[in-house]
């Protein structure tokens, strides 16, 4: 090679190298922190797909349920740049409020459904949101529709055994209800027996303002008698009525889940969204056998109640003012797209962010119009947590209280759940 024809080969190369590396740099990336979980995973890939329609590079960036908290709070409080967009929850949203980015400017919030988005629960001191929905998550009252017609479906605690004990008199079932009990899974079997009987952890009932709680000195309803005739009622399902298993008050979700999939079981309470994985083939012996109802009335409650909670996003201050700013186009283009939402429910049984779209889904998927009817739109609703720094501790002190009254005898109940009273509202208050 001549010296004029090597010389313009190095700068050739020189100029590609220099410009590639250029293009490399004004990439546009933006980094998703989350819990790989059905719903989860269908809503980053909705990210993805405005990612790859915008030249956004998507960044997944899982991190497993049981360390998330832990590790994202972390990482807020350190002012870390390691996300860009971050799994946010109605568990730890006055936690992290401070340390992130208000998203009222974020196109397509408008349409959010109000309740689920609270400003209870996500707004910052200045009253500004720090959430983006990605799709609603709460639990419903499952059934067999190969063992119960939709007017045999339990609409009271009484009726609920009734049918449960005829059904395992007549071979169809093991077990008539399956639940988790455990620590973390309260929500399965304490949390909506005690809200439909018009019972709840601290008083006022129904009452996620700390103020209110507060002036009411956190007191706890573990010695009201709605909460008795909680304990009592799965007491008696357990050890005398026996339509459910008697390993039951140390269940996870997932061993519940199992035993209802497995055919095990006629009735559960579960989380909506897991609809989809109770009606695959794949995962369920029961797939295309099952329907949702009202959950079953105690002895204090007349009407029907549902809770409505959401998932959701939220950008951390620490990013920097390029990326928030990326992140918030992201976050609209998500809420935006109507039939990635649409296809969002196809694939999970969530519900999707844009309240809008609910009707429309019903007018051509059945699983929406029993959610509507049975959930979303039931007049009373509640909040399935709540919404102070020591909620995690609460609740612990009443799952504690909770279990050892079920596990004990019958006649000490009353006596398990006075012992456990002062400390629900001593770790409120501590």
């Amino acid at each position: 090679m001549n010296t004029f024809k090597k010389g313009a080969a190095i700068a050739a190369a020189a100029f590609a190298l220099c410009t590639g590396g250029a293009a490399h740099a004004q990439e546009k990336e933006l980094r998703i922190g989350f819990q790989p979980n059905p719903i989860q995973n269908a809503a980053v890939d909705l990210l993805e797909k405005w990612g790859k329609a915008n030249g956004v590079k998507i960044t997944r960036v899982p991190n497993s349920y049981g360390v998330y908290l832990e590790k994202m709070t972390s990482a807020l409080t350190s002012g870390s740049d390691q996300f860009d967009v971050i799994w946010h929850n109605d568990d730890w949203g006055q936690l992290w409020a401070h340390m992130l980015e208000p998203v009222n400017d974020v196109k397509g919030i408008e349409n959010v459904d109000p309740f689920a988005s609270a400003g209870i629960i996500f707004d910052n001191a200045d009253g500004k949101t720090t959430f983006v929905p990605m799709a609603h998550t709460f639990g419903v009252f499952f059934y067999r529709t190969d063992l119960v017609k939709p007017g045999e479906v339990p609409t009271t605690w009484d009726e609920l055994v009734t049918v449960s004990k005829r059904l395992q008199a007549e071979n169809k079932v093991k077990y008539g209800f399956v639940g988790s009990m455990s620590m973390n899974n309260s929500w399965n079997t304490w949390f909506w027996s005690m809200w439909a009987n018009n019972c709840d952890v601290l008083a006022p009932t129904y009452e996620r303002s700390n103020a209110v709680l507060k002036q009411n000195g956190w007191k706890s309803k573990m010695t009201d008698q709605c909460m008795r005739e909680v304990a009592e009622f799965w007491w008696d399902n357990i050890n005398t009525h026996k339509i459910s298993p008697k390993g039951m008050p140390a269940y996870d979700r997932n061993e519940a889940n199992a035993i209802f999939t497995s055919g095990n079981a006629a009735f559960t309470v579960s989380d909506s969204s897991n609809w989809g994985s109770f009606d695959d083939p794949a995962k369920s012996k029961v797939a295309g056998k099952v329907g949702i109802g009202f959950l079953p009335k105690g002895p204090s409650r007349k009407e029907y109640i549902a809770w409505n909670d959401a998932w959701g996003w939220a950008i951390p201050k620490s990013a920097s003012p390029e990326r928030k700013a990326l992140a918030k186009q992201m976050l609209s283009g998500m809420l935006l797209d109507e039939q990635g939402q649409i296809e969002l429910f196809a694939k999970t049984g969530a519900p999707p962010p844009n309240k809008k779209l609910w009707d429309k889904i019903a007018e051509v998927n059945p699983k929406m119009v029993e959610l509507k009817e049975h959930s979303l739109d039931v007049p009373t609703q509640i909040h399935g947590g709540y919404y102070f720094e020591a909620w995690p501790a609460v609740h612990k002190a009443f799952s504690d209280a909770a279990i050892k009254a079920v596990v004990g005898k019958r006649e000490d109940i009353p006596k398990a759940l006075a012992e456990g009273a002062p400390l629900v509202t001593q770790a409120a208050n501590p």
